[in-house]
């Protein structure tokens, strides 16, 4: 069921020259740096596509982990040659349980950030106290709730006028830091489904952009708790 992770971490050495005064000049070894992702489904994976079709030889995702074995996401990660894993039902009894074991195969995989896209099971200390500032999340509104709150919904009933898009780290404590957001309208009459599907257009290009910043090293978060941009 698994396919090979895309991207590898790889090294690159120059050819020792002959130069005809100087003798033997032996150039260093440059090491590419690849950052490794590795995404959390449940279903499709529509933010996995997207970032997906926007990879360089800056990152890569090595891992797929789903908590439905028959998530729409999995077989296309599969198509593309990234590695997956489908976890029981069984495993889930154990939500803390389940959480170790994910973390353990992002560690093996040496996962530098996990990309949560659409994943249904509340998130634990396992994963989150072994990637500290490494788990990312969307959420489509620029007011995150608590996790697993129908924002969209919210936003709808208080008349907002405008909604969006947030990706943050995920913490103990909940939604986290916020690294990018995009404001998206609402418009008059709008329903739900019309909202939730321009908020999906807008975090489909918010994504790979927020991967680009990370794959350049250009996010930090400060000691204050609040992320900036280099």
């Amino acid at each position: 069921m698994t396919g090979e992770a895309m991207g590898l971490n790889g090294v690159i050495s120059s050819p020792i020259s002959n130069l005809p005064n100087d003798g033997l000049l032996q150039k260093s070894m440059q090491q590419i740096s690849v950052l490794r992702f590795g995404v959390l489904i449940s279903g499709v994976g529509d933010n996995l596509q997207a970032i997906a079709k926007k990879l360089n030889n800056e990152c890569s995702i090595v891992l797929v982990i789903s908590s439905n074995a028959s998530a729409i996401g999995l077989a296309r990660a599969e198509e593309k040659g990234i590695q997956t894993l489908s976890l029981s039902d069984a495993l889930y009894d154990d939500p803390l349980i389940a959480d170790q074991v994910i973390a353990a195969e992002f560690r093996r995989c040496k996962a530098d950030y996990i990309i949560v896209d659409d994943y249904k099971p509340a998130l634990k200390e396992g994963l989150l106290l072994s990637f500290p500032y490494k788990v990312l999340c969307a959420v489509p509104s620029l007011f995150p709730g608590e996790p697993g709150e129908d924002v969209i919904a919210r936003d709808l009933e208080r008349g907002m006028k405008m909604s969006g898009v947030t990706i943050c780290f995920e913490t103990l404590g909940g939604h986290g830091p916020i690294i990018a957001q995009e404001a998206v309208r609402i418009e008059e009459g709008m329903t739900r489904d019309e909202l939730e599907t321009a908020i999906h257009e807008v975090e489909h290009v918010l994504y790979p952009q927020v991967i680009e910043l990370l794959a350049e090293g250009r996010v930090q978060v400060d000691a204050d708790g609040r992320v900036s941009i280099a």
